[in-house]
């Protein structure tokens, strides 16, 4: 009987005990409440006025001065090199003799093709004389003529194959590099023998972002800096626009660039491409980091009446490095939330910080 009374009491101490703390942690969470209700939940945030700013579209990028013609020279018939007539660093022109291909073979081959095409030309004035009088037929004198033309046809290719043992460039350039040695022996379409460059001209490869090609037209005249030669000032014109962007998004551009100073730009070094645009009119400007989500998303939140963020739809213009133009949705002197989005919805409180 005493060990049930026992038993008893302590359940109903157990249960006050358990009242008691429910009944603290009530209190304190309506303390809590109230706080909250008083305005200190609002989010802290960072804001930024809007205002119109000028916008300066110049931009320089860097890029690698490449040759505006280079060729790697092959044999374009086989035989072993009699003479080489340029060596490396050598400057030549079109038509100029480089080397030449020993060419006794080839010239018995032109003879005998000489020879083929007399013999052929006699036996069409025969069948020609003999078919007015009915000796042969229209067939065989067609047959002669085929003769005459076929024989025709390989001592021009002969002559071609003997003009081809004086090797000649192709091009105005430099002898860059030379592979070959006298007494060679090379193989037609296989050989290497020279390697030509031209850099009269040079081609300044840049890329460039999509924001930065879209002022970009072809023809447009471009300053041009070589990093080696700070003091000199070259001028370059747009050639090529890529039509589509790279796997890294840009898009590779090519300035013709004239190489006439007295410092001489080398195919490989580096330039720097300054491209000028007239300043445009002022424009609102906002960080790109206060559109909610990205550029595209084309939402901010402004700062509204009582502080609160209230989520405003733009259209958002060009992005200018870190700051993106503003066309429509917002107007000089609202305040702009640049941080501390992720935690608004619209007409969430708001406290601005410095």
């Amino acid at each position: 009987m005493k060990k049930g009374i026992i038993t008893a009491l302590v359940i109903i101490l157990a249960i006050a005990g358990i009242a008691l703390v429910l009944k603290n942690n009530k209190k304190k969470n309506a303390e809590k409440t109230a706080i909250v209700a008083e305005g200190s939940g609002a989010v802290s945030v960072r804001t930024e006025v809007a205002k119109k700013e000028p916008i300066n579209l110049d931009f320089s990028v860097n890029g690698v001065f490449a040759p505006i013609q280079e060729l790697n020279y092959m044999a374009e018939i086989a035989g072993r090199v009699t003479a080489i007539y340029v060596k490396e660093g050598d400057r030549v022109t079109k038509g100029q003799p480089l080397a030449r291909i020993d060419a006794e073979i080839l010239n018995t081959d032109k003879e005998t093709a000489e020879a083929n095409l007399q013999n052929a030309i006699r036996d069409e004035a025969r069948y020609a004389s003999s078919f007015q009088t009915g000796g042969v037929t229209q067939q065989q004198l067609d047959q002669a003529k085929l003769a005459v033309k076929n024989a025709r046809l390989r001592l021009q290719s002969s002559q071609k194959r003997v003009s081809d043992a004086n090797m000649r460039s192709p091009i105005n350039g430099i002898v860059n590099k030379k592979y070959v040695e006298v007494g060679a022996y090379a193989n037609a379409q296989g050989t290497q023998l020279f390697e030509l460059v031209d850099v009269s001209k040079l081609k300044l490869k840049v890329n460039v972002d999509e924001s930065q090609v879209a002022n970009l037209n072809l023809g447009d005249q471009v300053p041009i800096k070589a990093n080696v030669f700070p003091t000199d000032n070259f001028e370059g014109k747009i050639t090529f626009i890529a039509a589509k962007a790279d796997a890294s998004l840009n898009f590779p551009v090519e300035i013709l660039v004239e190489n006439n100073k007295k410092n001489t730009i080398k195919a490989g070094m580096y330039g720097t491409a300054v491209f000028k645009f007239p300043h445009l009119a002022p424009t609102i400007i906002v960080p790109r980091g206060a559109f909610f989500g990205s550029v595209s998303s084309n939402q901010l939140f402004v700062l509204g009446e009582g502080n609160k963020a209230v989520l405003r739809k733009v259209v958002a213009g060009r992005i200018l490095g870190e700051n993106v133009e503003v066309l429509e949705g917002l107007k000089e002197g609202e305040t702009v939330i640049t941080s501390g989005q992720i935690n608004l919805v619209d007409g969430t409180p708001v406290v601005p910080v410095k």
